[in-house]
């Protein structure tokens, strides 16, 4: 799962990247003329690997992660080579979500590249770089096929839905909008567009915002509802008090800002939802791990995520979800209850269920 932060310049995106990943990611360095993207894991925080740690006492854990992406700021004109422009565009083509951050806070000493603080048109900015840029692909892949040697009928079908792609883009229609049938769909599988991906708005407020709200707050959340788009305000410098703070320190000043839950972990919980994404479990003495798949995944194609000889050989999955795992305490508890059940191939798995693998090959 991949993730690509994106913005203006001096919006706080490497901020966000260092946070997301505990990078010490220099955050000038886009400032002082570097243009390459850096990239890291993020770990996804998740309250029921930290509670089977503590009851499976194992020699490893790992949650669940996220590759971030953190590229150089995007500026107008960026689509046609402006800036980092190509460059940009190439490092986030195949990332499966976007994580657009704006900039909500003054500070003198950090300038904001359009001279003035106005959160919607940033936005707006953004998305049109995103939305010339799917338009200038489409534009070379029908070059390309109209001056080919020989037109295959598969060309010949996938030009006639970049056609309809680029009507809907010239029509400031983002392609997340156009509805498609699933053999256009496969017809454009080997293209990454842009303006199709899941976008995450990250409102950058500074910490008497995060509290009172800032001027164009009410015109941004019907600007969000409006376009569908995920949206919440975190506090980048807040947030950085926050991780080098110890635990007791971390929760008063948490309380002081009012802030119920960290905004990264907020971020990266959105990230997951917003790709329709879950977590199983498994939990013993070895290890407790957390492991991503699509909501809707059946039982046999879960225990393929650990092993394809689980799949192959599957026979059946002992599940409990992790609910009432915490409600019994123990396997053995569960057991005695009757909350641990068999399931065939077919089950869905839910997100949060524990789950033992039986199979044989």
């Amino acid at each position: 799962m991949k993730v690509g932060l994106v913005g203006l310049p001096t919006v706080g995106k490497t901020t966000f990247f260092n946070l997301l990943t505990n990078a010490k990611v220099e955050t000038s360095a886009f400032q002082s003329g570097k243009i390459s993207a850096n990239f890291s894991l993020a770990k996804v925080p998740d309250e029921r690997v930290d509670f089977l740690t503590e009851v499976f006492k194992p020699k490893k854990v790992t949650y669940a992660q996220i590759e971030v992406i953190d590229v150089p700021g995007l500026v107008s004109g960026a689509s046609e080579g402006k800036g980092t422009g190509n460059q940009f565009l190439s490092n986030i083509r195949q990332v499966d979500c976007l994580v657009h951050i704006v900039r909500a806070f003054s500070d003198d000493n950090v300038i904001h590249t359009e001279g003035s603080i106005n959160v919607i048109r940033d936005i707006e900015n953004i998305n049109t770089e995103l939305l010339l840029a799917d338009l200038q692909l489409i534009e070379t892949r029908i070059e390309r096929i109209d001056t080919g040697r020989k037109v295959t009928k598969e060309q010949i079908a996938e030009k006639e839905v970049l056609q309809k792609l680029r009507e809907s883009l010239e029509n400031e229609i983002g392609l997340a909008s156009l509805e498609l049938s699933e053999e256009e769909k496969q017809t454009l599988e080997h293209l990454d567009f842009l303006t199709e991906k899941p976008m995450i708005i990250v409102i950058n407020v500074d910490d008497q915002q995060l509290a009172e709200g800032y001027e164009s707050k009410n015109e941004v959340l019907n600007y969000c509802s409006k376009k569908n788009l995920t949206f919440f305000e975190v506090s980048a410098k807040a947030e950085v008090e926050i991780s080098e703070l110890d635990e007791r320190d971390r929760i008063e000043f948490m309380k002081e800002l009012n802030i119920k839950e960290s905004g990264i972990d907020l971020l990266a919980k959105a990230i997951y939802e917003r790709l329709s994404l879950i977590s199983f479990l498994t939990a013993g003495e070895d290890e407790v791990k957390a492991w991503t798949i699509k909501k809707g995944t059946n039982a046999k194609t879960a225990a393929g995520k650990i092993h394809s000889d689980i799949e192959r050989g599957f026979i059946r999955a002992e599940v409990i979800n992790f609910k009432d795992f915490r409600e019994c305490g123990t396997m053995v508890k569960a057991k005695e209850l009757g909350k641990l059940r068999l399931e065939g191939k077919e089950y869905i798995v839910q997100n949060g269920d524990i789950i033992n693998f039986r199979f044989n090959i």
